[in-house]
């Protein structure tokens, strides 16, 4: 983590890495892009059983992914490995196909895909009725 002094004013640059105080809860770190109409996360879960310890929902436009990792002791001795469970939610981008969304875990990384479209017109125009006491029909525009 790197912490820098500006007039006064300290600045976190990496708050993912914030996760060693004890009152932050642990993230994923991901990556994301977009390339030849895919939007690719990938995200870095090492040492877990995908098909048992992960999992992916999506929910009006968000993708949460949730991890566990339980702690295994076989000797007494110091670990930096962290354990629990882990959160990320990332915003889909606008005209993300959720029906094509896939999944893979290779070597400790989770890829998520999906086709991404021309996003979808949400917007318009709301008339508006002006009356002096006495209910009017609206024109629809």
């Amino acid at each position: 983590m790197l912490l820098t002094r500006k007039r006064g004013t300290l600045m976190l640059h990496d708050l993912a890495d914030l996760s060693w105080f004890p009152f932050v809860e642990p993230v994923i770190r991901i990556e994301e892009y977009q390339k030849d109409g895919k939007y690719v996360v990938r995200a870095e879960i090492p040492g877990i059983d995908p098909a048992k310890d992960i999992s992916i929902t999506t929910d009006d436009g968000l993708l949460r992914l949730s991890a566990a990792r339980l702690e295994e002791t076989k000797e007494e001795g110091r670990t930096e490995f962290r354990y629990g469970t882990f959160h990320r939610t990332v915003t889909l981008p606008p005209g993300t196909n959720e029906d094509t969304i896939s999944a893979t875990y290779a070597n400790g990384v989770l890829e998520i895909t999906m086709t991404v479209g021309e996003p979808t017109q949400t917007r318009r125009t709301i008339p508006i009725a002006v009356t002096n006491g006495q209910p009017t029909k609206i024109k629809k525009s």
